[in-house]
C-alpha cells in the first residue's frame, strides 16, 4: 500500500517556523549497517515490504491525485517534497511499521487457540489477515504524513509563494490523506475482527490527539512542556499506532492477553526510542559547515530547558536570535550541549531500546525475533 519509509536512512521536512518539524530523522551515517539489519528482516517475512504499496500506486484514484500534485511542481507547499519522498528517495528502503507487524506475527506464529484459522493460508509463517494489518498500518500513517503537509496560511509570507500554490496544496493534502485515511479503514473492516477495529480506530484517535498537543504547545513563546508531557505526547503521535497494530497482530492470530500485552509493549517501546534516536541525530552528528536545524520541541531541548529552567531558557533563544529575528541554531545547538539535555536523552533512547528487547523476550528463539532484537538495538545507535 502507498506509504513513505520509517527509516532512519529518511527526512521529510514539513515545517519551518520554530524549528523544522521531521517526520523522520535518522542520518545516513552507519547507513550499511542498518540497511542490512533491514535487508535481513524483509528477506524474513517473504518479500521486502515497500512491495506493499504496489496496489495502491496502481490504483486509478491514486492517479488522479498524483495528476493534480503535478501542479504543484516548482511551488514551495511541503506537499510536494512528501509525494517526492514517497516516489523516489534513494535513502528510503522500507515501511518499518509494516515490516515490524509482520515480524513479530511471525515471531509469535501460530496460536493453539486459532482452531478456525488454517495454517496452510500462512505465507512465511504470518496469516493473510496479519499481511493485511501490515498495509494498514502503514496506509493510515501515510495519510497523517500527508495531513501534515497542510500549511498555516495564518504565517504565510510572500517568500513562501503565491498564496494560490499554498491554497491548492492544502486542498490536495486533505483529500489525498482523506482518500488514503478512507481506504485504511475500508480494509480494517474487511478484517472482520470487532477488537482490531477497536484498536487501530484508538489509534487513530491517538493520533490526531497528539498532533493536536504538538501544535498547540510547541511554540518559541510559551514555556514548552516538561518531558513527562513529551512522552505522553509522542507516543500518541508516533508510538499508538505500532503498539496497538502489534497487539491487533497477536489478536488475529488469537494469541493470549499476555502475548498482546508484550507485542504492544515491544511496538511502544520501539517507538519512543526510535524517536528520541531521531531527536538526537542534530545534536551528535552535526558537523562544521552543514546546514543546521531542529525543532525546539526535540527530546534534548525539552530535557535542557526543563534542567536550565523557563527564565534561563528564554534568555538563551532571545541570544540566539538574528538581527532578522530568526533563530541561529548553530548558538542554540551549543547552549544545549552545554548541559545535560543531550546526554539525558540518550540515556532514555537506551531504555526504551533495552524494553523493547525485554519484551520480546517471552517469544520463542527464531530468525524474526533475532530480527527485532536488531531493530531495537539499532534505535540505540548514534
Amino acid at each position: 500500500m502507498f506509504s513513505p519509509c520509517w527509516s532512519r536512512l529518511s527526512c521529510v521536512a514539513l515545517s519551518s517556523r520554530g524549528g523544522l518539524r521531521t517526520l523522520s530523522l535518522f542520518s545516513s551515517s552507519g547507513s550499511s549497517n542498518w540497511s542490512k539489519v533491514v535487508s535481513d528482516a524483509e528477506k524474513i517475512v517473504g518479500y521486502p515490504t515497500s512491495f506493499m504499496s504496489l496496489r495502491c500506486l496502481l490504483s486509478d484514484e491514486l492517479s488522479n491525485v498524483a495528476m493534480h500534485l503535478r501542479k504543484l511542481v516548482g511551488t514551495q507547499h511541503p506537499l510536494l517534497n512528501t509525494a517526492r519522498g514517497f516516489v523516489y528517495d534513494s535513502k528510503n528502503n522500507l515501511q518499518m511499521r509494516g515490516l515490524v507487524v509482520l515480524l513479530l506475527s511471525k515471531a509469535a506464529g501460530p496460536s493453539h487457540a486459532a482452531s478456525d484459522l488454517l495454517a496452510q493460508d500462512m505465507v512465511s509463517g504470518i496469516y493473510p489477515s496479519q499481511r493485511n494489518l501490515a498495509e494498514i498500518t502503514e496506509l493510515i500513517h501515510t495519510a497523517f504524513l500527508v495531513h501534515r503537509g497542510i500549511v498555516n496560511l495564518k504565517e504565510w509570507t510572500v517568500s513562501d509563494g503565491p498564496l494560490k500554490d499554498m491554497q491548492f496544496g492544502n486542498k490536495m493534502a486533505v483529500l489525498s490523506g482523506d482518500f488514503l485515511l478512507a481506504n485504511a479503514c475500508t480494509g480494517l473492516s474487511q478484517l472482520n475482527n470487532t477488537k482490531v477495529v477497536e484498536l487501530i480506530s484508538s489509534a487513530i484517535g491517538d493520533l490526531v490527539q497528539g498532533i493536536y498537543y504538538e501544535n498547540s504547545h510547541n511554540t518559541e513563546e510559551n514555556g514548552g512542556i516538561d518531558m513527562a508531557a513529551w512522552e505522553e505526547q509522542t507516543f500518541l503521535s508516533h508510538g499508538a499506532l505500532l503498539a496497538k497494530s502489534c497487539q491487533a497482530a497477536m489478536e488475529l492470530a488469537k494469541h493470549d492477553k499476555e502475548s498482546q500485552r508484550l507485542a504492544y509493549k515491544y511496538g511502544k517501546h520501539l517507538s519512543l526510542g526510535h524517536k528520541l534516536n531521531s531527536d538526537l541525530q542534530p545534536f551528535v552528528k552535526s558537523r562544521v559547515g552543514e546546514p543546521l536545524s531542529f525543532s525546539l520541541s526535540a527530546a534534548p531541548v525539552v530535557f535542557h530547558r526543563q534542567i536550565i529552567g523557563r527564565e534561563t531558557w528564554h534568555h538563551q533563544l532571545q541570544q540566539a536570535k538574528t538581527l532578522r529575528n530568526q533563530l541561529d541554531y548553530s548558538k542554540l545547538l551549543a547552549a544545549v550541549k552545554s548541559e545535560k539535555g543531550v546526554s539525558t536523552a540518550m540515556d532514555l533512547c537506551c531504555y526504551h531500546g533495552n524494553k523493547a528487547l525485554e519484551a520480546i523476550q517471552a517469544f520463542p528463539s527464531s530468525e524474526a525475533r533475532s530480527a527485532l532484537e536488531n531493530i531495537a538495538s539499532a534505535v540505540t545507535k548514534f
